[in-house]
């Protein structure tokens, strides 16, 4: 049985998924505006397009699918969407809405051109998505009381709305959900440089003083995720307070960052478990994620779903046929000699 994230015993500073202590922080770093909104240039680029075709229309928004590792603004990039469309919007998760009647009661609530937002859509119980399925195509959705003989049908008329359902494992969505979306965007990790912006931009909202070299830093070390450069911004702010800087610097991060157990490459305790076990136990690869699940007493999917998109990203790992693979990156990061003449014999 998968693990619920709720259930995982890991604390990590640079987890991209939401805590409520994130939750509540991010609500006031929110950019309003796809202007304001820093990265993902194809994916903004896209959504202007879309939107001021359909407010030219007058026309509510073609349902939108947003994928991705968690962190990179699917929430925000809903939000906006609301925001510049000038509707309403209403947000859940898959995991929440337990039965169709608490489906039918979000639906039949909705305004004309409104948003529902559902995030991790791929948990959605079958029975659930199925009744969302008439209601994104024709904006309809038949419920069956009583059975047997006595069974009636109700149809119920809603108003024309704008699904946004973001996922971070769109493989599992089933192929009759993800084919009534008409848009589809991935949000991939950030690059340094656009990081440092998101960092100096919550800064300058949290009245942090920040020079770009030490946002660079702090970026470099966010695994190209803003939520969790959000995160160790407000742990750094907490050393500079406590050790009274009035400018956060390179030597405050590097300090900071230290003290919490990240490296210079963004790598935490849990990664550098990860890697060692590759390294180590199977002298580099391959191996398998039933393998490593064992070694690291852990469940796969939140080998796959939390440590894993971060170091194929960065170069670290590499996921083949055959297993993971130690990359010759994750050799020199632990000054581990590595052997070319090995990896041709695996290759």
């Amino acid at each position: 049985m998968t693990k619920d994230r709720k259930d995982i015993n890991l604390i990590r500073y640079i987890d991209g998924q939401e805590n409520e202590d994130d939750a509540i922080f991010n609500i006031s770093l929110r950019p309003p505006t796809l202007n304001e909104f820093v990265g993902q240039a194809d994916v903004v680029s896209n959504l202007k397009v879309v939107i001021t075709a359909a407010k030219q229309r007058r026309e509510s928004l073609e349902h939108v699918l947003l994928s991705g590792p968690p962190g990179l603004g699917k929430t925000s990039l809903a939000h906006i969407i609301a925001h510049e469309m000038g509707s309403k919007i209403t947000a859940t998760s898959g995991p929440a809405i337990e039965r169709a009647g608490d489906l039918i009661g979000i639906l039949t609530n909705l305004e004309k051109n409104d948003i529902l937002f559902i995030d991790e859509i791929h948990r959605l119980s079958k029975v659930v998505e199925e009744f969302l399925y008439p209601a994104m195509e024709s904006f309809q959705i038949d419920f069956v009381i009583d059975k047997g003989p006595y069974a009636k049908t109700i149809k119920f008329n809603l108003k024309p709305f704008t699904l946004v359902g973001a996922t971070t494992r769109s493989g599992l969505l089933a192929a009759p959900l993800r084919g009534r979306f008409g848009m589809f965007y991935h949000l991939d990790f950030y690059a340094p440089e656009e990081l440092s912006l998101i960092i100096q931009n919550s800064a300058k909202q949290l009245g942090i003083k920040i020079n770009r070299d030490a946002a660079l830093e702090i970026a470099k070390r966010s695994r190209g995720t803003p939520r969790v450069a959000n995160r160790l911004l407000r742990r750094i702010r907490d050393y500079a307070q406590v050790g009274r800087k009035e400018m956060v610097d390179i030597s405050l991060v590097n300090n900071s960052t230290q003290a919490l157990g990240i490296d210079s490459a963004g790598l935490d305790e849990i990664d550098r478990r990860f890697l060692k076990v590759v390294l180590e136990n199977y002298v580099g690869g391959p191996v398998g994620i039933e393998a490593l699940a064992a070694s690291l007493s852990e469940e796969p999917d939140t080998i796959i779903d939390t440590i894993e998109p971060y170091l194929l990203k960065a170069g670290f790992l590499r996921r083949t046929q055959r297993g993971r693979f130690a990359t010759e990156q994750a050799f020199k990061h632990f000054g581990i000699p590595y052997s070319k003449e090995k990896q041709k014999e695996l290759f």
